[in-house]
């Protein structure tokens, strides 16, 4: 039996988009941290050093376009599916 399409509010599309990014993003945060804490800590550097050192706003930027560009790419690959 087919299953008929059913339509989202436009709501419910921005809030599923606004956790997916999120999501990425945190992912990405989450494996920088993971490099520089790994790299800073044979120094006996901190682990707020290293959380002060990925929070700069070139890595904000490039966390942003990159999470947008993967939900684009899921997005495309989800509705071909």
């Amino acid at each position: 039996m087919p299953q008929t399409p059913t339509k989202r509010s436009p709501l419910k599309t921005l809030l599923r988009a606004v956790i997916e990014v999120a999501f990425i993003i945190f992912l990405f945060y989450s494996n920088l941290l993971m490099g520089e804490f790994t790299r800073s800590n044979r120094d006996g550097k901190t682990l707020s050093y290293a959380l002060h050192d990925i929070l700069t706003g070139t890595n904000l930027m490039i966390a942003i376009i990159s999470a947008m560009i993967g939900y684009a790419v899921f997005e495309t690959l989800r509705k071909k599916l």
